[in-house]
């Protein structure tokens, strides 16, 4: 028998030890976002310096609305170079991924459906365009009336004797009598 031996370490103890985990754990998430919040902050003093407003004149305020403008234009082209290289790579990334199931053999089976297909349907996607008209099975079956149902069971009933049935049947005579019925 597998006896699992107790732990050294009671439950209020184990509860203590994961709270101050966890309390741990929040600490270094909110210096990380600090940390990262500083650099950010750093980094763009560092690309762009606060800008000075006062004392310009329109000219120069227009001369540095061209300068952010072209800032602006410098940065954007950058970023749509980035996100085609994103998407490039994550195109890459799938095909690799089909080439390396191609390799290990094993594919995913889709899961299939069930479809109804009515026979007209059926032969037009075998035959393309020479199928023509409808193809209706019900037609083509044998229709069978009350009536003829009655005269067999009638005719069954009347059975008499096979002797009498036989020589009236035998030679020629017998046989234009099956041609004539």
């Amino acid at each position: 028998m597998d006896i699992k031996p107790k732990s050294k370490i009671s439950a209020s103890r184990k509860l203590s030890l994961k709270i101050m985990l966890l309390n741990r754990a929040m600490e270094d998430l909110e210096n990380e976002k600090q940390d990262r919040d500083e650099e950010r902050n750093r980094y763009l003093t560092e690309k762009h310096p606060p800008l000075q407003f006062s004392g310009l004149s329109l000219e120069e305020l227009q001369n540095l609305c061209k300068q952010l403008y072209a800032k602006i234009d410098v940065v954007d082209e950058e970023r749509y170079g980035y996100e085609d290289k994103v998407i490039k790579h994550n195109k890459d990334i799938n095909e690799l991924k089909m080439k390396v199931q191609d390799l290990g053999g094993k594919f995913k089976k889709p899961a299939l459906r069930k479809v109804r297909v009515s026979a007209d349907e059926m032969m037009r996607a075998l035959l393309g365009s020479k199928h023509k008209g409808s193809m209706d099975l019900r037609a083509n079956l044998k229709s069978v009336k009350k009536e003829d149902i009655k005269q067999e069971k009638v005719l069954t009933s009347e059975v008499g004797d096979w002797r009498k049935n036989v020589e009236a049947m035998s030679g020629m005579e017998g046989r234009k009598k099956m041609f004539d019925a």
